[in-house]
């Protein structure tokens, strides 16, 4: 017999949700285990601003008194106001390979969205684009980012058997490091900047970053994905919250920025080394050695072969003019000398042309595919 239940909000319960998931994939050579205090991190309300305007709700599944699976059902009003549709997002969620418990977390999350008012289902997703979204659907066999979802195989039969119908489809590109930054890209840097009046810095300092520029870049963000499936704008909490999170790590010559004459931003690149191998030896934990396992691969050449491209923004009045190329010529050449030999795209919409477009010189294979499930309640 399965028993279901809610979990509670302490980091202890937390830290537990979080954990099934690594023994669930314990052995398996392309999952990648999160990071687990920053996992629940995402999920602690005292700690997440997203709870602002989000609410969410833990289950897990038993049998015997064993853990069978997971899930968490996520509302956030302002993408429901936003997109005028009472969305229960689920999210975090995995089990193992029996329909029956699948089943029943699902049916734990849409009863609870019932409850609250809303109309469809939808997942997988968190509560704001920048949390994990998508089940794999292809690319089984290959290594997961430490920003993706890596899901079994038999996970989106299980959805499609429970109801959930496909809602949109995206993409993962794995391009080959060239060997010299081609000189088409040296070419186009010089005609952009010299007609639209730009160009490319890159700071080196980081408090400078996280003050001067760190708002700037999360602004330029919520505005130049505001039209994406699912994207809500960061509020001015959760942009200090990321500033404060996220820039001080940030690898300072795998970031680039564009501004104009008047020192406007109007572009931003930012990757990292990829730490995919890196968190698997360290098996969740920064401590005791952990840490130095993301450290070899973020600081040392050799630690990694691939870097990650994790955000690529441009301001909505230049986008189309070329200006994403202006980004391209330095980072390549930071990748050669750090001894990088492959790049992986974060997912991108099936329909995103605009970016899709970007990777084309650089012989892009899309070697994962996820879907995002839907269904009415």
């Amino acid at each position: 017999m399965i028993e279901i239940r809610k979990i509670g909000r302490t980091r202890r319960d937390l830290k537990k949700f979080i954990q099934f998931a690594i023994h669930l994939y314990k052995g398996n050579a392309y999952y990648v285990p999160p990071m687990i205090e920053s996992e629940i991190d995402i999920l602690d309300d005292q700690v997440n601003p997203a709870f602002d305007f989000c609410e969410s709700v833990y289950f897990m599944a038993f049998r015997d008194g064993m853990p069978v699976g997971r899930i968490a059902g996520f509302i956030n009003s302002h993408a429901n106001e936003k997109f005028q549709e009472g969305q229960c997002r689920f999210g975090f969620v995995d089990f193992i390979d029996d329909p029956e418990v699948s089943r029943i977390l699902l049916d734990a999350v849409r009863q609870w969205g019932g409850e609250k008012g809303m109309d469809v289902l939808m997942g997988p997703m968190g509560m704001t684009d920048l949390d994990y979204e998508g089940c794999l659907i292809e690319g089984f066999d290959q290594l997961a980012t430490s920003q993706t979802i890596y899901n079994y195989p038999y996970y989106p039969q299980h959805f499609e058997r429970y109801g959930l119908h496909p809602d949109v489809y995206a993409k993962e590109y794995k391009m080959k490091v060239p060997e010299a930054v081609p000189e088409k890209y040296t070419r186009i840097t010089q005609i952009v900047t010299k007609r639209l009046g730009l160009r490319v810095i890159q700071d080196t300092d980081a408090k400078h970053i996280v003050k001067h520029w760190g708002d700037k870049i999360f602004q330029l963000l919520n505005e130049a994905y505001a039209p994406l499936y699912g994207f809500t704008e960061l509020t001015p909490r959760q942009i200090d919250y990321y500033i404060h999170l996220w820039l001080p790590q940030v690898r300072l010559d795998l970031l680039r920025m564009v501004i104009d004459k008047d020192n406007q931003l109007i572009a931003f690149g930012i990757c990292c080394p990829s730490l995919s191998r890196a968190q698997q030896k360290a098996k969740g934990r920064m401590w005791p050695f952990g840490w130095m396992h993301l450290a070899k691969a973020m600081y040392f050449k050799g630690g990694t072969d691939t870097f990650d491209l994790l955000l690529v923004a441009v301001r909505s009045d230049y986008q189309g003019k070329g200006v994403h190329a202006l980004l391209f010529p330095e980072i390549i050449d930071v990748a050669i000398k750090s001894g990088f030999q492959w790049a992986e795209s974060n997912p991108e919409l099936e329909s995103n042309d605009r970016v899709q477009e970007m990777w084309k010189d650089f012989s892009p294979v899309c070697h994962k595919r996820r879907c995002i499930y839907k269904m009415n309640l």
